[in-house]
């Protein structure tokens, strides 16, 4: 190991010098991967695999900074994905703000824990100010909601969930699930949401000790929406049949469609049936930053809670989400006191323990990125990412769906456009796997059983015009002889 790489940061001139020079190294070394707009290098998994493997691992000696930084360079730098490309298009996972690299450098640097105020004073009071803030923007109640930052979508959609279940069994059967475990009638208990919605809703089942069949998948119609006749139908029949629906799962933004559910609808039948409603926007919830198109997300005011992923279309480092609630008190199925951590006579003193809110204990100072991207762009400039990423899926759709050429099954409400070459399954697929070697990346899923190609279009930089060349690309593949 060299001697002249920091052991930490301090105050030390030369170890504040030496720090400098290697995050400018960095940065050179990032610049230096790539020449060209492509977003993937195109090499073959097994040479990859290969290369990767013949780094080794734990070397007896330290190589120093440098000797690593170089071999990170050459080796794995080249091969990572370049989300920033306006060629990277396949899923929710969006090129990343400047300023919000900047914010990673802060929060890595200070390394301060959002479980109790003592190990994150400044970033506790910015972390609550952002949630009560962003409460606001979505139409929550200032005076009685809540929330946290949370790992991403999949964590803020099982809190939701675990909330509402420990709320349902104590309103509805007098059990405190925290003190006792499951209540006799687990097994009756259910869950419903969208056939199309996200995965994370059968997760959250499992560890709640439900299992898979307690999710109650409900069929959508021709644009990808939760059918409410169905819904109801479901409801009355599972009621008739003693079963317990206790939450429902309105999406806003599916993962392959970008189809948002009729949340006035399902909140009318919740409250029939005594259920929790929550939103999962963690892909539509960028939208409220849209003059143009807000009023599509407009009804998730009308939900008990909500989840807002900032690493999807805000545009924001992975990872960034935050489950807010309508009642603070839905929260306090995770409050638990430890004399080492979030003793309650500092709590009554004014200090703020976040790990009472949270699933998780250690969590990082991710909103910090928040805070630093809405300053920095206002809404007015989200406005504009947003309703680039809008409308460029939008032309992409018109662009395909007047070429007989393609299939485009589902009019686009937000960035994503689900599509198929029209020459079957197997072409499709060496499709995507052709552009991916080209250092082209979209997206493959299933439609009624067809295999489709997908653009989830998040970068505010790309124009028509390589959306039109993408397309006469994809064509030349699709007509060759294989």
């Amino acid at each position: 190991m060299s001697a002249n790489d920091p052991l930490l940061l301090s105050e030390d001139v030369n170890v504040r010098k030496r720090f400098t020079e290697m995050i400018d190294d960095t940065l050179k070394a990032v610049f230096d991967s790539f020449s060209d707009d492509s977003a993937f290098s195109g090499i073959d998994p097994y040479e990859l695999r290969e290369s990767i493997c013949s780094l080794g691992f734990l070397p007896e000696h330290g190589m120093g900074f440098d000797k690593v930084l170089e071999e990170t360079k050459e080796k794995i730098l080249p091969h990572l994905l370049r989300t920033w490309s306006t060629k990277y298009m396949p899923h929710l996972h969006s090129p990343v703000l400047t300023e919000t690299i900047c914010s990673e450098l802060v929060i890595s640097c200070f390394n301060d824990s959002m479980d109790s105020w003592d190990q994150g004073p400044a970033a506790t009071e910015v972390e609550e100010s952002m949630i009560h803030g962003l409460a606001e923007l979505y139409g929550f109640p200032v005076e009685t909601s809540d929330g946290c930052f949370t790992s991403g979508g999949s964590q803020s959609n099982i809190s939701a969930i675990v909330a509402a279940r420990d709320r349902y069994c104590m309103e509805r059967f007098g059990w405190d699930v925290k003190m006792n475990g499951l209540p006799p009638e687990y097994s009756k208990l259910r869950v419903y949401t969208s056939e199309i919605s996200h995965f994370s809703m059968d997760k959250a089942s499992h560890i709640l000790g439900m299992g898979y069949a307690a999710v109650r998948k409900i069929p959508v119609d021709s644009k990808c929406r939760i059918d409410l006749k169905e819904f109801e139908r479901m409801l009355k029949e599972d009621t008739d049949n003693g079963l317990y629906p206790f939450c429902a799962v309105a999406t806003f933004g599916t993962t392959d469609f970008g189809s948002i559910d009729d949340a006035r609808g399902m909140r009318e039948l919740c409250d029939r049936y005594g259920m929790h409603l929550h939103a999962d926007a963690a892909y539509g919830s960028g939208l409220i930053m849209s003059d143009k198109y807000r009023d599509r997300v407009a009804d998730i005011s009308l939900c008990d809670s909500l989840t807002v992923d900032f690493h999807k279309m805000f545009l924001l480092p992975i990872s960034c989400s935050a489950i807010i609630v309508k009642h603070a008190e839905l929260l306090e199925c995770f409050e638990l006191h430890a004399d080492y951590l979030n003793r309650e006579e500092d709590e009554e003193d004014g200090y703020i323990n976040l790990v009472g809110k949270s699933m998780q204990t250690t969590r990082r100072f991710d909103a910090l990125k928040v805070f630093m991207a809405f300053k920095t762009r206002g809404r007015d400039g989200f406005g504009r990412i947003i309703d680039t990423a809008v409308e460029n899926a939008s032309y992409f759709y018109g662009r395909i769906s007047k070429d007989d050429d393609f299939i485009a099954p589902v009019e686009p409400e937000m960035s994503s456009v689900v599509f198929a070459y029209d020459k079957g399954d197997d072409v499709n697929k060496r499709i995507r796997r052709q552009l991916l070697k080209e250092g082209i990346v979209i997206g493959q899923t299933v439609k009624d059983g067809k295999v489709m190609l997908k653009f989830t279009l998040l970068n505010p930089n790309l124009k028509p015009s390589q959306i039109d060349d993408i397309i006469v690309r994809i064509k030349e593949i699709g007509s060759q002889d294989h």
